[in-house]
């Protein structure tokens, strides 16, 4: 198995390359958003820890996680986020680490999709840090455009992620995503010829 670490800020598009990876190339895929969703489903103790700490009505009726109302709450207070980092990161954690054994046996490259792998500290993990590159006016426009976001969310969105420089610092391969989808989609092809060659 190499594992390789695949990260980028918010509206960089690293979702469209994991999915190229994944779809194209078939590498397996380990998404921390998809994991992140897992460990607060009902049923899973991180979801009562949340409702404890910031109310029931971050509940919906069918007792699912009222997630845009929860993210409202944890991006808009910094000590609010940090409760809630410490509730779901352990799990997150335990549950990546789960995945990424059961693929042990598997011979190639398994990529990491982690939007925060650089502000977990989680880098030095990675002998290979694939970083999908936007500049922050770019990610803006596209929440905004795109997402219908505030444009005073988005940038708090935006300045709550490891500025890019930082991701950039550990990349050991770096796909810029500022034109379009055929520019995208060859420069995924390269780094995926790399990686296996």
């Amino acid at each position: 198995m190499q594992l390789v670490g695949l990260t980028g800020g918010i509206a960089s598009g690293k979702s469209t390359v994991s999915g190229r990876f994944a779809d194209v190339h078939g590498f397996p895929v380990i998404d921390a958003d998809m994991v992140a969703r897992f460990v607060v489903e009902p049923g899973q103790p991180a979801l009562a820890e949340i409702a404890a700490r910031f109310g029931a009505d971050m509940l919906l009726a069918d007792g699912t996680l009222d997630r845009p109302a929860l993210g409202a709450l944890v991006f808009a207070d910094e000590a609010a986020r940090q409760d809630l980092n410490g509730i779901t990161h352990p799990r997150i954690a335990e549950e990546m680490g789960r995945r990424i054994a059961a693929l042990a046996e598997h011979d190639g490259p398994v990529v990491v999709d982690s939007p925060l792998l650089v502000e977990m500290g989680h880098a030095e993990a990675y002998p290979t840090i694939v970083v999908v590159a936007v500049g922050p006016e770019v990610q803006h426009d596209r929440l905004v455009t795109d997402r219908g976001m505030d444009p005073d969310e988005a940038w708090g969105r935006i300045n709550s992620q490891a500025p890019l420089a930082d991701k950039l610092a550990v990349a050991t391969h770096v796909i810029w995503n500022e034109g379009t989808i055929a520019e995208l989609e060859a420069r995924v092809d390269e780094v995926a010829a790399s990686l296996t060659a």
